[in-house]
């Protein structure tokens, strides 16, 4: 039985979506919160043979065969935080959303992970997270004033200087669109192909804070990032906005600006 799940999370210890091996992950902690789903094998003192695993956070001895391996839609980096992301996992068990939603955040509740599983839905099994995705949704808030953050800490980009949003605005018309995004990929970047649709980029004023709202089918990596730490530099003067498209069709990411901190992105959105 496969399931998919929405879930929350705040980035702030993670080491991005990935399971890992030197720390929390996102992926590490609900696979290890559903580990109390997979069939149990007695207990006995021998050395775990090439097909066993001894499960981290209940010591059980499990078959790697069992391992439930849960796949999905975005991989977010380190300090990235998702009020939507989605991915889904198989079962052997036909079990209730709802109690099934409510196992799995007491066991992540039990290992005090910064996760939450707000929605579980029975689904195909042809249904994939990532593979099966339409659309993207992230939001990037920057906090613009010059007292620090003490509340929004490690939710927010502060940047003390005034910026201009209809410059922001300028710059940010020349991204939307089909083109090579060359310029603001990660180095590290595994995509096939730099060149992407980008269907939105909104600029909004929220009081004190200036929000990014940007949708596309997928991103490259650090692609948002990468255009919003450009922007808050036409913002600051450091840049004009048509410098945008000059950077756009250079297709160099040293022509950019810089890659906004993680801090303040968030994975709001994914459309099936």
């Amino acid at each position: 039985m496969r399931y998919k799940i929405t879930i929350e999370y705040d980035g702030t210890s993670l080491l991005g979506w990935q399971e890992q091996l030197d720390g929390p992950s996102v992926q590490d902690y609900l696979q290890r919160a559903l580990s109390c789903f997979t069939p149990l094998e007695e207990t006995n003192d021998a050395p775990l043979s090439d097909e066993e695993y001894e499960d981290a956070s209940t010591g059980r001895r499990l078959q790697k065969t069992d391992k439930i391996i849960v796949s999905g839609a975005g991989r977010t980096d380190a300090g990235v935080h998702a009020t939507a992301q989605v991915a889904h996992f198989d079962l052997k068990e036909d079990l209730v959303d709802w109690k099934l939603r409510e196992a799995i955040n007491a066991r992540l509740r039990e290992m005090e992970a910064p996760v939450s599983v707000i929605a579980v839905e029975k689904v195909g099994n042809d249904f994939h997270a990532r593979f099966s995705a339409r659309g993207r949704g992230y939001l990037y808030r920057i906090l613009n004033r010059r007292a620090p953050a003490v509340l929004e800490k490690n939710r927010v980009w502060w940047v003390p200087v005034p910026l201009d949003v209809e410059k922001m605005r300028e710059g940010a018309s020349y991204l939307i669109g089909h083109h090579d995004f060359s310029s603001f990929r990660a180095a590290a970047c595994q995509a096939k192909s730099p060149v992407k649709t980008l269907d939105r980029l909104d600029i909004e004023v929220r009081g004190e804070e200036i929000h990014f709202i940007v949708e596309a089918r997928s991103f490259l990596h650090h692609q948002v990032r990468n255009m919003v730490g450009t922007l808050k530099m036409v913002g600051d003067g450091h840049l004009h906005p048509e410098d945008v498209k000059r950077i756009l069709e250079a297709k160099n990411r040293a022509a950019a600006g810089v890659n906004a901190p993680a801090c303040g992105l968030y994975l709001t959105k994914v459309v099936y």
